[in-house]
This record gives C-alpha cells, structure tokens and sequence, in this order.
C-alpha cells in the first residue's frame, strides 16, 4: 500500500515555519523591567527574523485555589496584550498559574531557550538578576535589560 503525498495549504505551511523560527522570551518580572525587556528582544528578534514569547508565571498563595488568582485573569490577559501588541515582531503571550515561578519556568522553557529579563542594574544581587543566574545555570542564555 503507497503512501498518500502530504498536502498542506499555505497557511498550514506558515504556522510549521512560525513553530521552527528562533523565538526569544522575555519573563514577566515587572512592568517597567518587562517594558525593557520587550524593547530589547523586539531589536533582537527583528534583526535575527525570530519572534517573541512573553512568560507570564501568575503566582497564586497557596491560601487560594489555583485557578482562582488574586488578580482576575481576564484583566491580567488584556494588559499583556496591550503590551504585546506594541511589539515590532510577532509576539504571542502565554499565561502560567502556579505557586512558585521558578519551577514553572524551569518545567516550561525548552533548553538553551534564548531569554530576556528586565531589571535594574545595581551593584547588589537584584532578585532579576539571581533569576538570570538560575536560569543561565539552566544552560539557557539569558541577556537582562536594563531599566532606567
């Protein structure tokens, strides 16, 4: 028995180019140090033709059901959107509710993902910076950008 030839539209053929096109995330940290970080990996990724990921880990206190976090959804979506949407290159946000966000992101990143953080630069160990070491110890390559 022969094997039927594979047919796929444009469109079909377009996504599976999107899904193997570099993609550089930025992690949600802070809206000023995620602003920063979105601008860094917009540059980025347009000149590498790659697009963006923005990580969202929603924390929620163990006091609360996991699908109920202390931020309504709805709203939290609508402004990572808003967000996203200024973005120079395709850009998709994607939501994680958990109760620790450097398990998430360990659990969700693909290895050696190339990854952006926003944060202050200071000459103390910022809790964005210590997330850039984590993740570099991970073997993920980790640029942070500076916030102002």
């Amino acid at each position: 028995m022969a094997a039927e030839p594979s047919v796929s539209t444009p469109e079909q053929r377009a996504a599976g180019n999107a899904e193997s096109r570099l993609n550089v995330c930025v992690i949600f940290t802070s809206v000023e140090g995620t602003m920063a970080a979105l601008r860094t990996a917009g540059t980025l990724a347009s000149r590498l033709g790659a697009r963006i990921t923005l990580v969202v880990p929603e924390v929620v206190p163990y006091r609360l059901p996991l699908n109920k976090p202390p931020v309504l959804h709805d709203w939290n979506e609508k402004r990572f959107r808003v967000l996203a949407a200024g973005c120079p290159v395709d850009t998709s946000v994607r939501f994680y509710q958990c109760r620790d966000r450097d398990e998430t992101l360990e659990r969700v990143m693909k290895p050696h993902s190339l990854i952006v953080i926003g944060g202050k630069n200071h000459w103390w160990p910022t809790s964005d910076r210590r997330l850039a070491a984590r993740l570099r110890r991970k073997g993920h390559e980790v640029i942070l950008a500076e916030t102002e």
